[in-house]
């Protein structure tokens, strides 16, 4: 394959050490003078008008390629143009120095000059237009973020105040069925908890602030991850590969992304079956991986490419998950410059890992590897006990 060429800086030195971009005026000026002399060239030397007589419609082409007028405007200074170089041929064909056929290059020109005009205009309005379908999309999108930042917020503390005056309320019944009528509005109130916060964190993706990364040892994380998730569900929990990496990462993002894979693992497993989490890197330029892996019931295919869309919950919205889960951890992964795939068969489990970009390896972050070293036997022994 022939290498391209690099490209040409725009502008170049020259022409950005002579004050461009310039004005409108001063562009229009220049080329009037330069028409006007090339056309007292055209009237002072009869027979010598060819080169002339181009370079004026050339630099109008030039010019133009700057400055598009508006058709009003464009009409005027074609017409001028073409009346004024015709009458130097003109004069030429009367003394005799030229054929009367050269009368017809000028029209030629211009037909030639308003077909590029007119292109010029139409990639001009299409440009318009999609630059205003674009800022339409942009401003939708935006006013969706706000909204959806606000709902979540204005959830919040309604749904923390009722939360609180149900969990009063259970620890003061006594009778078991309203008690159990309580614990199911708490449940709920939680679920409606969950859902707000997820749907602020996903809204805030956009926001410049919604990272504030830091050296994030991703082996240190996954096993402080999986020590909290433990004692909540009777599954084998097991660590699996753990490299040492480091990534810039916000760990507290992470983390959330991290406890909604283990939620999506737990509710598509049954006690006993295995979930894994392993930190992989494969050789210094690749991406981290995080793999959370079960041995649960699986995804079907024809539901893979959908997962991670919002408020996707599982075959017929049997699952009682808030469909807000996998899109976070999309939408964490994605702000790091990282993304999140899965692969899964019916009944034989789900793998998802999470890709992160890793920074340049540090002296620093290379001697804190070792001090983890010693830990990592500790971590994984721990998991398996």
């Amino acid at each position: 394959m022939v290498p391209s060429a690099p490209a040409m800086p725009w502008p170049p030195r020259w022409l950005a050490r002579l004050g461009w971009p310039w004005p409108p005026g001063v562009i229009d000026t220049a080329w009037t003078i330069f028409a006007l002399a090339n056309l007292d060239f055209i009237f002072m030397f009869p027979g010598w008008e060819t080169i002339p007589f181009h370079a004026i419609w050339a630099s109008l082409t030039l010019v133009y390629g700057f400055r598009t007028w508006k058709v009003g405007p464009t009409l005027w200074i074609m017409t001028a143009v073409m009346l004024l170089t015709a009458a130097g041929i003109a004069v030429d064909v009367w003394v005799g120095s030229e054929p009367v056929a050269e009368l017809t290059e000028d029209p030629m020109l211009a037909l030639m000059f308003l077909a590029m005009a007119w292109h010029a205009h139409r990639k001009l309005a299409a440009e318009h237009s999609l630059r205003e379908v674009s800022e339409h999309n942009a401003r939708l999108v935006d006013a969706q973020r706000r909204f959806l930042q606000d709902a979540a917020h204005q959830l919040r503390t309604p749904i923390t105040i009722a939360l609180g005056h149900a969990e009063l309320l259970a620890s003061a019944v006594d009778a078991q069925q309203e008690s159990e009528d309580i614990e199911v509005v708490i449940g709920e109130l939680s679920r409606l908890r969950r859902i707000s916060e997820r749907l602020l964190i996903i809204a805030a993706v956009g926001d410049p602030s919604f990272l504030r990364p830091a050296p994030v040892a991703l082996d240190q994380l996954v096993a402080e991850v999986i020590r909290r998730w433990r004692p909540t569900a009777e599954r084998n929990w097991r660590i699996g590969r753990l490299d040492q990496v480091t990534v810039h990462a916000d760990s507290e993002r992470l983390g959330l992304a991290l406890d909604a894979l283990l939620e999506n693992a737990v509710r598509h497993t049954a006690s006993g079956d295995v979930i894994q989490l392993s930190v992989i890197r494969d050789y210094p330029g690749m991406p981290a991986r995080i793999v959370v892996t079960d041995t649960g019931n699986g995804i079907p295919a024809d539901q893979l490419p959908l997962i991670f869309d919002r408020f996707r919950t599982g075959d017929a919205g049997l699952s009682r998950g808030t469909g807000l889960g996998l899109p976070l951890v999309r939408a964490v992964a994605r702000a790091h410059g990282g993304d999140v795939t899965v692969r899964s068969e019916p009944a034989e489990g789900s793998e998802f890992e999470v890709a992160l970009p890793v920074p340049a390896e540090r002296p620093a972050l290379v001697a804190a590897s070792a001090d983890r070293t010693t830990q990592k036997a500790e971590i994984q022994g721990s998991a398996r006990r």
